[in-house]
């Protein structure tokens, strides 16, 4: 999952499903996929991302060796299974970071802050060496965040660090309304009751060091802003280029390619580890389908194309890209979009997309269908005693592509750096107070950053889910298979007589 470029938009209180005995009781139908696509199939193909990872500089990121082996090794697979898999390539603004940053108050009280804990370099920063006196942005603002204004810099100090508060619009527009007035750098520090420094996406190159604190950071410095002033001292040392990757799209070969159930996940990894849960586990899961999903024959009514987005990690790029190329003829033969990202963290919840914005975490109006996908993965947790929560339905994965052009979509989720709640540990297990994956986005997503019970429950319902609508999508487009009768039937002369008739 990309790092919160979209997160400022969550704030969503998560309640854990409460089932009724009614549902608890229901006896869905097996999944014959479900069945054939085995934990240890899936885990098997993670192994071997594990593997390219640690012999390519311990990442599958975007534009680095490791990304374009992950894409080799998918498009193999693939071709392995009997797929004619396609490899869209699409350059991309490639961001790393070369050195160690520094961020540090000089005066009053000279002091060095720790990089990853009390702060992060945001993704497009640009390097700079920048010591001056920094300025608090609409400090007072009631609960939305600072600086999405230009009004927010009315008298700010050209060449000043801006001292802006997480919230209420994207970094990038913070970014440009400081440069804007003169910043000579940018700190965008944690919103109230989030904890860690803010670790996001600016979605574009810049050209000026842009940090973010920790809120207790952030608010120490604002104060000391307001009361005397504060010197800070900020480095930046990064790398923007160009550099090429990949999306690989493959189709099955039953199925109407006027009716496409698209089922998605990320190949990439950022740059700070292997990505084995961020997005490991729905690559490896979505492989392990493909490899199965031909022996349901003839009930594959519906194509069903599997997707491994590239660049998701630098702001879901393969999947915007993929969408944007599309003629709109040929969008207009997709039924709808299911998003895998993140099905196996450690401290896990069953989150399920918000497809109809119940609980309004979502700053896009979900399009029609979205609501009946949510149900149906509701519906099969259900269905098995099994607990689920919502999750805000806010764009931050490459489903995002999908509903922005009006594709209903869906998926489910097991948590990323949100915090786990007592009443959610009382459903699911796991611990409280800790992160959902303790190690999303770090060197420690690894093979065994891993909950294999609640990993295991979510590979079934992606398969349950990914046949039922290959079977039909009546409930998402209305669209449903109407199978012919026989020739024999419709043109026979003579009434049919005896016991068969009536069969």
């Amino acid at each position: 999952m990309r790092k919160a470029a979209l997160a400022s938009l969550l704030g969503l209180s998560l309640v854990a499903t409460t089932l009724t005995a009614t549902e608890a009781a229901a006896a869905p139908a097996p999944s014959r996929l479900a069945s054939l696509v085995t934990l240890k199939a899936v885990r098997h193909h993670q192994l071997n991302l594990q593997k390219v990872a640690d012999a390519n500089g311990g990442n599958r990121a975007a534009g680095l060796p490791g990304g374009t082996i992950t894409v080799k090794y998918i498009a193999d697979q693939l071709k392995r299974a009997g797929y004619s898999p396609q490899i869209q390539n699409f350059t991309f603004d490639f961001w790393q970071e070369l050195s160690d940053p520094v961020f540090a108050e000089t005066a009053p009280t000279p002091r060095t802050f720790a990089p990853t804990t009390d702060f992060a370099t945001l993704q497009y920063s640009g390097s700079g060496d920048v010591t001056a006196a920094a300025t608090a942005v609409d400090p007072d603002a009631a609960g939305t965040g600072s600086g999405c204004e230009a009004g927010d810099f009315a008298g700010f100090p050209a060449g000043n660090i801006a001292l802006i508060r997480r919230g209420g619009c994207f970094f990038s527009v913070k970014a440009d309304n400081a440069i804007a007035a003169g910043a000579s750098a940018v700190v965008i520090y944690q919103a109230p009751g989030t904890p860690g420094p803010v670790a996001g996406t600016l979605t574009k190159p810049y050209a000026i060091p842009v940090v973010g604190p920790t809120n207790a950071v952030g608010v120490d410095l604002v104060q000391q802003a307001r009361n005397g002033g504060v010197t800070l001292h900020v480095k930046t040392d990064t790398l923007n280029q160009k550099r090429q990757t990949s999306n690989v799209v493959a189709n099955t070969k039953r199925g109407r390619a006027d009716n496409v159930v698209v089922v998605g996940a990320h190949n990439d990894s950022v740059t700070e580890g292997p990505g084995i849960n961020d997005d490991g586990s729905g690559t490896a899961t979505l492989l392990a389908i493909a490899q199965q999903i031909g022996k349901l024959g003839g009930k594959i009514r519906n194509q069903v194309r599997f997707a491994f987005w590239g660049a998701e990690e630098e702001g879901l790029l393969g999947s915007q890209y993929y969408v944007d190329n599309l003629p709109q003829a040929e969008r207009d033969k997709i039924a709808l979009n299911l998003n895998f990202d993140m099905l196996a963290s450690p401290n896990f919840v069953r989150f399920v997309y918000d497809g109809d914005n119940s609980t309004g975490g979502s700053n896009v109006e979900p399009p029609a269908g979205s609501g009946a996908i949510e149900k149906t993965f509701n519906d099969y947790f259900a269905g098995r005693g099994l607990a689920t929560d919502p999750t805000a339905f806010d764009g931050r994965s490459d489903y995002n592509a999908f509903i922005t052009a009006g594709i209903p979509a869906g998926g489910i989720f097991t948590g990323a750096e949100g915090i786990k709640t007592p009443a959610q540990a009382a459903v699911y297990g796991g611990t409280a107070g800790q992160p959902y994956d303790p190690c999303y986005h770090q060197a420690c997503d690894r093979y065994d950053n891993v909950n294999l019970k609640g990993f295991d429950q979510m590979i079934d319902a992606t398969a349950a889910v990914t046949e039922l609508f290959a079977h039909s999508t009546l409930t998402v487009n209305g669209n449903e298979f109407a199978k012919k009768r026989p020739q024999a039937a419709r043109t026979s002369a003579a009434p049919r007589t005896g016991p068969s008739a009536t069969k």
